[in-house]
C-alpha cells in the first residue's frame, strides 16, 4: 500500500461534475513500421500486459479511508481487466483531424471510474491519413508530467523490434487490501499525525503562500506578509524568497465556472523554426513558445471584444522531481505564475518583456522550497480537504475573490529520436490536460524528434472557435521571425 500525498490527494478533490482530474495525450502512430503493417487491439494489450510488471500504477485502485480521516491509499487491484483499460474506436469516413479532436474532447470530458484502477487508453482507427492514435487517459494523482513520461517511456522503444526487458520484479504481497474498519484503523493512526504536517509546513509555506493555490483565498497576502516578517525575526534563518512583482489576474470568459464539456485542438510546428527565432532574438525556446501564446491569445481577446488593459497571468507548472526520486510516480510540481503580456501589440517587444518575466520567474522559483505545494496542503485536515480545494476554485469565479491564473502554458521537452510504440513509429505525440473553475485554458507542448506538438484545451461553452488558436500560434511565430 501507498498513501497519497496532500498535493496527490488535491488532483482528486478538484473532480466535480464538472471538473475532471485526469491527463494524457493523443499519439499518432505509423502502422506501416510493424511486421504485419497493421497495430490491432490485441497488440496494444499484449504490449502493455508484457511491461505491467515494470508499471505498478496501472494496477492501483484508490481505497478510500472512511470518514475522510486521512488521505487516500494506492492498493494493487485483485480484480485488474486489462481489456477494460484498453479499448479501440474508428472515426468514421474522412476520418480527419476535427473529427479526431472532437472524439479526444468527448472521451477526456467523462470521469476516470475510482472503483478501478485511473486510466484508459483506447486505439483509434479510421485516420484519413492512414495512421492510427493511440489516446491515453491516467490520473493526475497517480502522475505529473516527468512521471508520466516515465511510464509512457517504458510502453515506447528506440526500435521497432522492441527492447529486451529487466526482470519483472515483485509486486508485493498477494493480500487483499484492508477492508473498511482495517482502514478505518489506519485512518485513527494518522490523526496525530496533522498538527506534525501543520508544524513541519508553517516556516516555508506561510511567506510564500500566494505562490500557492491558497493565494486566492482573503487574507493570505496579510498572511504571507506576517510570516515573512516572522522569518526575518528569527536567529540565523534564511532570508525569505524574493517577492515577485504581483500581477493581478485580469477576469476573461475562460476565467469562469466550466461546464462539463470540453474542445480540444492540436497542431505541430517545427522546433528549427522556434529555435531560429530563440536564436535571432537572442532568448529561449521556452521565451518563444510562451510569447506566441500571448499573441495567439491576444488575438482570441480582440476577437471577442475582451482585451484587458493589463497582462494575463500564465500558471507554469515546473518539476522539481531530483534524479533520486525517479520512478517514485506521483506528484513533484511547483506552480509559477508568470504575465502574459497579451496587452503588448507588438510581437518582438513582446517577446523581450516575456523573456525578462520568465528570468524574474526562474529566480524566484530557485529561491522557493521544492516542497511548497506539498506544505500548503497540509494545512487542510483531510476531512475537509475536498471541500476546501473546491472553494478555492470557486472563489476564483466569483467576485468574492480572483483567479489567481488565467490559464496554464506548459512546455514538456522530449526526445529528439523515433520512439516505438508495438513497432508502431511515433509520428507526434499531443498533450491533453487539465481545465478548472477559473482556468479554462489549457496550453501544453511536448517536443518530439524535431517538432513542438501542441494540444490546447478549453471549455466547449467558454471557448467554441478554440481551433483558431493553432493558425494564430504558426502566424505570431512567422512575425517574430519577420522581426
Amino acid at each position: 500500500m501507498r498513501q497519497l500525498t496532500s498535493l496527490d490527494a488535491q488532483f482528486l478533490a478538484l473532480e466535480t461534475p464538472r471538473q475532471t482530474g485526469h491527463v494524457g495525450g493523443v499519439a499518432i502512430l505509423d502502422a506501416s513500421t510493424t511486421p504485419t503493417g497493421h497495430l490491432a487491439l490485441a497488440d496494444l494489450q499484449a504490449l502493455i500486459a508484457e511491461r505491467l510488471p515494470l508499471l505498478p500504477p496501472l494496477r492501483w485502485r484508490l481505497q478510500e479511508v472512511p470518514l475522510g480521516l486521512d488521505y487516500p491509499y494506492w492498493v494493487d487491484d485483485p480484480d485488474f481487466d486489462l481489456e477494460y483499460h484498453v479499448r479501440e474506436i474508428a472515426l468514421p469516413a474522412p476520418g480527419n483531424d476535427e473529427q479526431l479532436a472532437e472524439q479526444v474532447s468527448r472521451i477526456v470530458a467523462r470521469p476516470l471510474d475510482r472503483a478501478r484502477p485511473l486510466w484508459e487508453l483506447y486505439l483509434v482507427s479510421g485516420l484519413e491519413s492512414g495512421h492510427v492514435a493511440m489516446l491515453s487517459k491516467i490520473h493526475h494523482a497517480l502522475v505529473d508530467g516527468l512521471s508520466g513520461a516515465e511510464i509512457m517511456g517504458l510502453l515506447l522503444d528506440l526500435a521497432p523490434e522492441g527492447r529486451e526487458l529487466p526482470a519483472p520484479g515483485s509486486w508485493g504481497d498477494d493480500a487483499l487490501p484492508p477492508g473498511t474498519l482495517g482502514m478505518l484503523g489506519r485512518g485513527l493512526l494518522g490523526l496525530p499525525k496533522y498538527p506534525l504536517r501543520v508544524l513541519r509546513a508553517v516556516p516555508a509555506a506561510i511567506p510564500n503562500l500566494q505562490d500557492t493555490t491558497l493565494g486566492v483565498l482573503p487574507g493570505a497576502g496579510l498572511l504571507e506578509r506576517l510570516g515573512r516578517g516572522a522569518q526575518r525575526a528569527l536567529p540565523g534563518a534564511a532570508e525569505p524568497a524574493r517577492l515577485r512583482e504581483r500581477y493581478v489576474s485580469p477576469r476573461t470568459t475562460f476565467n469562469g465556472r466550466v461546464s462539463p464539456h470540453r474542445r480540444f485542438t492540436f497542431g505541430q510546428i517545427p522546433l528549427d523554426d522556434v529555435k531560429a527565432v530563440k536564436n535571432q532574438h537572442g532568448c529561449t525556446v521556452n521565451d518563444v513558445v510562451v510569447s506566441i501564446c500571448a499573441g495567439a491569445v491576444r488575438r482570441w481577446l480582440i476577437d471577442h471584444q475582451e482585451l484587458p488593459d493589463t497582462p494575463l497571468v500564465a500558471q507554469i507548472p515546473i518539476s522539481v522531481r531530483t534524479t533520486e526520486q525517479a520512478g517514485t510516480f506521483g506528484n513533484r510540481i511547483m506552480l509559477m505564475g508568470a504575465p502574459l503580456f497579451t496587452d503588448e501589440p507588438d510581437p518582438v517587444t513582446r517577446l523581450q518583456r516575456t523573456h525578462e518575466a520568465l528570468v524574474g520567474m526562474k529566480e524566484r522559483h530557485s529561491a522557493l522550497p521544492a516542497d511548497l505545494l506539498q506544505d500548503a496542503n497540509n494545512f487542510i485536515p483531510p476531512a475537509v480537504f475536498s471541500r476546501a480545494a473546491r472553494l478555492t476554485f470557486r472563489l476564483a469565479t466569483t467576485g468574492a475573490g480572483r483567479p489567481a491564473w488565467n490559464l496554464v502554458i506548459s512546455n514538456v521537452p522530449g526526445p529528439p529520436v523515433p520512439l516505438y510504440c508495438a513497432g508502431a513509429k511515433l509520428v507526434a505525440n499531443y498533450p491533453v490536460s487539465v481545465i478548472t473553475d477559473g482556468m479554462g485554458l489549457n496550453i501544453t507542448v511536448m517536443s518530439y524528434c524535431g517538432s513542438m506538438d501542441f494540444g490546447i484545451i478549453a471549455d466547449r461553452a467558454q471557448m467554441p472557435d478554440l481551433g483558431n488558436l493553432m493558425g494564430w500560434l504558426r502566424e505570431e511565430l512567422e512575425l517574430l521571425a519577420d522581426g
